[in-house]
């Protein structure tokens, strides 16, 4: 198994990723919206995800939830385009508001047929953790 090598980048990605959530809490659960994120980058980490996938795991839910496309214009600048382009794969929508949910989720499935082996890797990982959160009608 890899070992990803984890940098100051990776560390400027955790605080980055905590600010814009610091307010947010899970739908169901209550806890800490970051929780969600960590846990999504363990499992990258530890199914043998690189930095840049483990960066993108922490950022996954920025630019759907944390400012759209001014968000991910600043996450490909500090952190660079593999990780906006694996973004680009796991965002459902980048507009307020939201497009309706079967849209949104239709398009997310269609990404993930459609998607780069990085995409899809980092989609195995997000399913199981949406499925109790989004993939349900809200």
């Amino acid at each position: 198994m890899k070992t990803a090598k984890l940098t100051e980048r990776f560390e400027a990605a955790l605080t980055y990723a905590t600010r814009p959530h610091a307010n947010q809490t899970r739908k169901i659960s209550g806890v800490p919206y970051i929780s969600h994120l960590l846990s999504v980058t363990a499992l990258v980490l530890e199914a043998g995800g690189n930095e840049d996938e483990a960066i993108a795991a922490l950022l996954h839910d920025a630019v759907e939830d944390q400012g759209g496309q001014a968000t991910r214009e600043e996450i490909q600048r500090r952190f660079g385009d593999v990780v906006v382009a694996i973004l680009d794969g796991c965002t459902e929508s980048d507009t307020t508001p939201k497009p309706p949910w079967l849209e949104r989720k239709t398009r997310y499935l269609d990404q993930l047929r459609l998607g780069s082996p990085t995409f899809t890797y980092i989609a195995q990982v997000l399913i199981p953790q949406r499925v109790p959160y989004g993939f349900h009608a809200a």
